[in-house]
């Protein structure tokens, strides 16, 4: 029983440094391309803590396991939403953007539901899991074309204390990655 024990913290601990080293060199990398720390928010560093739901599921997915997917998502996203936002925000109050409040979360809710709805047949289709996909490619164009073009942007790029700070070189940054 302290074998399984041990285990489990080796990796949670293992999880911890390997996310942290993931989410500062990505961020690096995004702020010396000059993105915003919304935008690294939005999507470096959401990529970066999102990798291990996303080996779960194609795991699970590779062995035919899709409720293990879904309840990733779902679990997830209502563990990212429900305490995660709510911790932080018990800590301290928590800045919104204006572009979060326009676009962003009224996005998140039609995406939940698009998915309510994609799922009300029992599966996701390739299909329309393509179009999930490709979906999330757009939203990441059209956020840094947003953000580029956005007067705010460069107001944001004064805040970097919210996320990690820029590394001595970009080959550190990769390294990190």
């Amino acid at each position: 029983m302290l074998i399984p024990l041990a285990l489990i913290g080796l990796s949670l601990l293992l999880l911890f440094f390997g996310a942290e080293a993931l989410v500062r060199g990505s961020a690096s990398l995004a702020i010396r391309a000059g993105l915003s720390s919304l935008l690294v928010g939005l999507t470096i560093v959401a990529f970066g803590t999102s990798s291990p739901e996303l080996v779960v599921s194609l795991n699970a997915a590779w062995h035919n396991q899709g409720d293990i997917s879904v309840g990733t998502i779902v679990g997830s996203n209502s563990f990212n939403i429900g305490i995660i936002l709510g911790l932080t925000a018990l800590i301290c109050p928590v800045p919104v953007h204006h572009q979060i409040i326009r676009l962003d979360a009224p996005l998140v809710i039609v995406v939940s539901i698009l998915i309510w709805l994609l799922m009300w047949d029992s599966e996701v289709s390739r299909i329309e899991g393509a179009i999930l996909f490709i979906g999330l490619v757009v939203y990441v164009v059209w956020s840094v074309l947003q953000v580029r073009r956005d007067s705010a942007a460069e107001d944001m790029n004064d805040q970097t204390d919210s996320i990690p700070k820029v590394t001595k070189n970009w080959g550190w940054d990769v390294l990190l990655i």
